[in-house]
Formats: structure tokens, C-alpha cells, sequence
């Protein structure tokens, strides 16, 4: 099977930004519903609506709602988009990432995961310099947060999730190096889950093959990771401590049958809703679960998706698919 990130490296070109309906010839958005109760998230009449399309690979979506806008990245094309229904789509940073010229060794050198602090300042994991970044959008000065663990360099930070606390959690596969596993740049022999405490201290959680989506419920007591793994294609669930540790691992959600069925993707990103929900995106489409990992619907653009985050005072479902930034309004 050809993994997402095959799939990235083989998008050389692809048409300009373009906004407007979908194209039924590219991609059939569906909404596969196995469960009444997904009806109190998604109104039977909600139809997925593409917002923009001709990005090399869209991830990492985070609403802002202070400024009334979504900002998400295309981590191989080294830019931040900008997206609000009063202005549509626009350029909002780049390069994103890796701020020089951009050796051969690095397969992408932009930002992935976004976050906002509680400053309103703009957090990311940052796949192309290999580091937890802080970028000021007044001001637009760059702050590395962390870019070691025990004096080596990270493989290539993919997402994160804020805590209230101040502290980050991240994942750190390989997927921006260009050789991957085998990359010379590589100094760890490991992919992690971390923690980034507010002193600056980075703490190992967990090792994985392909650690990458993150969220944390809305109390703050369970950590969720999402492992892009073929072999493993699962989310766990954490316990954590009231210092924010974990003290358990558990399957919340289980993607294999999903897989077997020829679905598109692996489990990717991963946010979580206030009422307990959590969007796992994975094969398919977006896998919607209670808080107790039963399965709700699937909902699908027609083509991979990457990562999602809730909007519009949780009232939209934005995607990024592939090439497409795509939204689902949410009941």
C-alpha cells in the first residue's frame, strides 16, 4: 500500500489555489453514518464542501477564535494558509518552516502541527528545522522551544497539542527527512512521544514506530496518539496524572478493519471535541467516537485525510484532504 507520505513525494505539480464547489470527477465526499447517534453531531441534510484545492499536501489545521479564522500548513511547500469565509484563501507565512535554503536531506521543510498559546501566539511543530517552534504573528520573531532530547537532535517534530498548563505534547517520526528511517541527518534511533514542560525540560512519554496525531480531551486527563503505521494502524489512549503524566496506555480505537476495506490513509490527525468526541482521521475518512472509542460514522472527501480541527465555535468540521481544504458543518 502506498502511505500518505509515498503519495507527498510524488505530487510534484499541482494546479494554483482555486476556490469553489467539488469536483465530483476528483473526489466524492461522503458521509458514512453507523450509528443514530451521529445525527446529534452531523444534521442528515450536512454535506462536505471543498474550500480550496491545489495545495502540495495540506495538514495541520487550528482555528483561532480571536481573529475569526483557520490557519493550517503545507509542509513540503514550506507555507502557512489562511482561510476565513469573509476574505476565502490566502498565502499567510512562508517559508513556515526551515527558514534557508533547503537541502536534499530534507523531504519537508515547512511547518506541520499548529497550536495557538494562551497569548495568542502561534505554536508548531516544525518538520523542515527539526524543532517546537513559537512564532509571534505581531511581531513575527521565532522562538525555538525545544530542538533535542538529551543533546540530540529530533527527527522532524509532526503535531502537537497545547495544555492549559503550558505544556506541549508532540510527536517525532521521520516523515520530513527524505531517506526516512535511514536519513544520515538522524541522530535519535527512535520515534517519540514527548512532553515539553513549561520550564523548557523535554520528557520522553513513549517510543513508536510512527507516533503523529495528538490531542488531549477536554479535561485534560487523557492523552490520544494516533499511529501512522501500517502494521499498528491505532489510536491510544493515555491516563494522565494531575502533573500532566502518563500513568497508562490503553486502545481507544482500532483502524485494521477500516484498512482491510481498502480505505484511504492511516490514522493521522486526531482533535478533541468538548463533549468528549474525538475526529480521528484514518482510513476513510474521519472516524467520529464517543468518548469510549465506538465507532459513530465515517465521514470522507474522496480522497486521503490528513488532519481536521473544529471551528466556528465548534459548529464546523474543517479537513485538510490532500490537496483540499475541505469543511462539514456540525450540529
Amino acid at each position: 500500500m502506498i502511505t500518505r507520505r509515498e503519495m507527498v513525494a510524488g505530487m510534484a505539480t499541482l494546479p494554483l489555489l482555486r476556490t469553489g464547489p467539488v469536483d465530483a470527477a476528483t473526489a466524492t465526499p461522503a458521509i458514512s453514518r453507523l450509528d443514530p447517534a451521529l445525527d446529534k453531531l452531523i444534521a442528515p441534510d450536512a454535506s462536505v464542501t471543498v474550500l480550496a484545492r491545489g495545495f502540495r499536501w495540506a495538514e495541520g489545521p487550528v482555528w483561532s477564535a480571536k481573529g475569526n479564522f483557520l490557519l493550517f500548513s503545507d509542509p513540503p511547500a514550506n507555507i502557512i494558509h489562511r482561510w476565513s469565509r469573509a476574505q476565502g484563501i490566502s498565502q499567510f507565512l512562508k517559508p513556515s518552516g526551515l527558514q534557508t535554503p533547503v537541502p536534499p536531506e530534507i523531504r519537508e521543510a515547512g511547518a506541520n502541527g499548529l497550536a495557538f498559546d494562551d497569548q495568542d501566539r502561534l505554536v508548531v511543530a516544525d518538520s523542515g528545522s527539526r524543532a517546537i517552534v513559537r512564532i509571534d504573528l505581531s511581531s513575527g520573531k521565532r522562538t525555538t522551544l525545544a530542538d533535542r532530547f538529551e543533546g540530540k537532535r529530533f527527527n522532524s517534530p509532526n503535531d502537537l497539542v497545547m495544555a492549559r498548563s503550558g505544556a506541549i505534547y508532540f510527536t517525532d517520526p521521520p516523515y520530513g527527512l527524505a531517506d526516512g528511517d535511514t536519513s544520515p541527518l538522524r541522530e535519535l534511533d527512535f520515534c517519540g512521544l514527548y512532553r515539553l514542560a513549561p520550564d523548557g525540560s523535554v520528557a520522553l512519554l513513549d517510543r513508536h514506530h510512527r507516533p503523529n496525531g495528538v490531542a488531549l480531551s477536554a479535561n485534560e486527563s487523557i492523552l490520544y496518539l494516533a499511529l501512522s503505521d501500517e502494521k499498528q494502524p491505532e489510536v491510544l489512549a493515555y491516563a494522565l496524572d494531575p502533573k500532566g503524566m502518563p500513568t497508562s496506555r490503553s486502545l481507544f480505537r482500532d483502524m485494521r478493519p477500516q484498512k482491510a476495506a481498502g480505505g484511504s490513509g492511516l490514522p493521522d490527525g486526531i482533535k478533541a471535541g468538548p463533549t468528549g468526541h474525538i475526529f480521528a482521521t484514518g482510513p476513510g475518512g474521519v472516524h467520529i467516537c464517543t468518548a469510549q472509542g465506538e465507532l459513530l460514522g465515517i465521514v470522507s472527501t474522496g480522497k486521503t485525510i490528513a488532519n481536521c480541527c473544529l471551528g466556528e465555535d465548534g459548529k464546523a468540521l474543517f479537513m485538510t484532504s490532500s490537496d483540499m481544504l475541505a469543511v462539514l458543518p456540525l450540529s
